[in-house]
């Protein structure tokens, strides 16, 4: 059932500690970074009284330059954008920076590292509502009159809309990649199957196999089938007594890396969370550009048509052909680029 569309949240600060980092196209005295954490108010959808939650976040470009909220998938972290000095590359990093559709000279990139249960007081779940009204109250914090855009993939997409509807005073423009209204039904039975795996492996002691293998399973349906058919097609190998796929090997490598960065409690609630997702699209005023993916199994077009044409205000919806299923919207960075650049110009 989805929530009414509520102001701004009351916010309660504590100091921040600021780290200031620079990656070397940010390097210019016109340009600041702040990664800090900041503590904030909210009332959680499933909670019964308003409470603190201390959030971590990312915002850096031109000083005077309008936001752009950006927020991926359910493991996805606030550093959209690696800093100097940072070995691995932020998770949306060809996007952003000089001559990319996010151009630090003209924008300023915020972005968040998902709340979860274990950090609100209270509660054992969390929603997408609740991870708007934490943006939300960040973006009052840092004195931020109006959003210019927030762009969503996946989960990020979800909480894009659960934003607009909840604080449409605040956002100027929605973009949206491969996420919708509601999860698909055949989605959710997906994900359900990877949490029983996950709570089965919590039961008999065997947690971060478990979260694993439910990472190897998440991965067949994140890319296309057209992709496995190319990168798999070799014969079975024997050792170790038995064939071996190789695809088996693709698979356990994501498992290994996912377990390496990723909790078994944190993956429970943010999978739960996605299916819990739920926005009544004729509350969503604000103009929207939708972008889809044919070959994607977990957000299909027809539930993005559908999103188009319940909006309140004025949607579009681009339909990019790709081989990578759901996760198109971190491999086709020439083919997206284009169109952000148009979305944000519009607003």
């Amino acid at each position: 059932m989805s929530s009414q569309p509520q102001p701004i949240p009351t916010v309660a600060t504590a100091p921040a500690a600021v780290t200031v980092g620079m990656r070397p196209d940010l390097a210019t005295p016109d340009l600041t970074t702040q990664r800090c954490t900041r503590r904030l108010a909210i009332t959680p959808k499933y909670g019964s009284a308003s409470c603190e939650v201390e959030v971590s976040y990312l915002w850096c470009g031109a000083p005077d330059a309008p936001t752009v909220i950006v927020q991926g998938g359910i493991s996805a972290t606030r550093d959209v954008v690696a800093l100097d000095g940072e070995s691995a590359p932020g998770w949306w990093q060809e996007q952003i920076g000089s001559g990319q559709p996010l151009d630090l000279d003209r924008y300023r990139v915020l972005s968040i590292n998902w709340v979860t249960p274990a950090e609100l007081t209270g509660v054992q779940t969390v929603s997408s509502e609740d991870q708007a009204d934490v943006l939300a109250a960040l973006v009052e914090a840092l004195g931020i009159n109006r959003v210019h855009a927030f762009i969503g993939s996946s989960y990020g997409a979800m909480v894009a809309l659960a934003f607009a509807a909840r604080h449409p005073y605040a956002l100027g423009r929605l973009v949206l990649l491969a996420g919708a209204h509601r999860p698909h039904p055949l989605a959710t039975a997906q994900r359900s199957i990877q949490r029983g795996i996950v709570r089965l492996g919590l039961e008999c002691g065997q947690p971060e196999q478990a979260l694993a293998l439910a990472r190897q399973l998440a991965m067949t349906t994140y890319r296309g089938s057209e992709e496995f058919a190319k990168r798999f097609n070799a014969a079975p190998e024997f050792r170790d007594g038995r064939f071996h796929f190789p695809v088996e090997d693709y698979l356990e490598h994501a498992g290994r890396r996912f377990v390496e960065r990723f909790d078994v409690e944190r993956f429970l609630a943010l999978s739960e969370s996605i299916d819990l997702h739920d926005v009544t699209p004729e509350q969503v005023a604000a103009p929207a550009t939708l972008i889809g993916f044919p070959s994607d199994r977990l957000v299909p077009l027809a539930d993005l048509c559908e999103l188009q044409r319940r909006l309140h205000g004025p949607a579009t919806l681009e339909v990019v052909e790709s081989p990578y299923g759901h996760d198109a919207f971190l491999k086709e960075t020439d083919r997206l680029a284009p169109l952000l650049r148009d979305a944000l110009a519009g607003c």
